[in-house]
């Protein structure tokens, strides 16, 4: 089974952390920069989007679509609850880090990583300033409030696709050194560093974190 992407993707990394949980193995197949795409991959997602996956004749686009696919094919352990209530919450959160958090975390991951370091030109550092000190702040708020403390999860008493979800884009926010104050927001902090320290996500942050490191800023 073929995943197209980057794991610097916090969509991506959502996938691979997803299929990790699961016990499923992916071929990570890189797809990203500004390069003409494979046909491989545009057969697989018509508009150039990552992440993609292919199996066998079968081919998907989304990040979403995708899990929902790996959740159908592989029921154990189950990382979407069936209970009606969890499932909606489930949903919410995910629903939530795709949209509000990872458009928070692209304004700051493009001008600060992926502007000067893979399109060679200066990406806008005041747009990333603003994004940290006026769009991370209430979400971080609102993260204090609902994350779980003492080692617990965001839904139910195991972990689900609402942890990946809502703790994937944080690497992006490591890899810009964006501050989120362990003072400020205890929980959240403690909460993130628990589900990345995850075997289904460490790996994947340390080689992204040494690639950046090869990569001239």
């Amino acid at each position: 089974m073929i995943v197209y992407g980057s794991s610097l993707s916090p969509f991506v990394r959502k996938v691979v952390a997803f299929a990790g949980e699961k016990g499923i193995d992916l071929d990570l197949q890189t797809t990203g920069g500004f390069a003409e795409p494979k046909a491989e991959f545009v057969e697989a997602s018509p508009f150039r989007k990552m992440p993609a996956l292919r199996d066998g004749d079968f081919t998907l686009a989304d990040s979403t679509a995708i899990i929902h696919y790996l959740e159908a094919l592989q029921p154990e352990p189950a990382l979407i609850p069936a209970d009606a209530k969890q499932r909606g919450k489930t949903i919410w959160f995910e629903e939530f880090a795709d949209t509000v958090l990872c458009a928070c975390g692209a304004k700051i991951f493009f001008n600060l990583i992926v502007a000067p370091r893979f399109l060679g030109r200066p990406g806008d550092e005041e747009v990333a300033k603003q994004a940290e000190l006026n769009d991370l702040p209430p979400i971080l708020e609102y993260l204090e409030k609902v994350v779980p403390q003492d080692g617990g999860y965001l839904v139910g008493d195991t972990l689900t696709l609402a942890d990946i979800a809502v703790a994937s884009p944080f690497a992006n926010f490591r890899h810009t050194s964006t501050r989120v104050c362990p003072d400020k927001f205890p929980r959240t902090v403690a909460y993130v560093d628990r589900i990345l320290s995850r075997p289904s996500f460490a790996p994947w942050i340390e080689s992204e974190r040494a690639m950046l490191e090869k990569q001239p800023a």
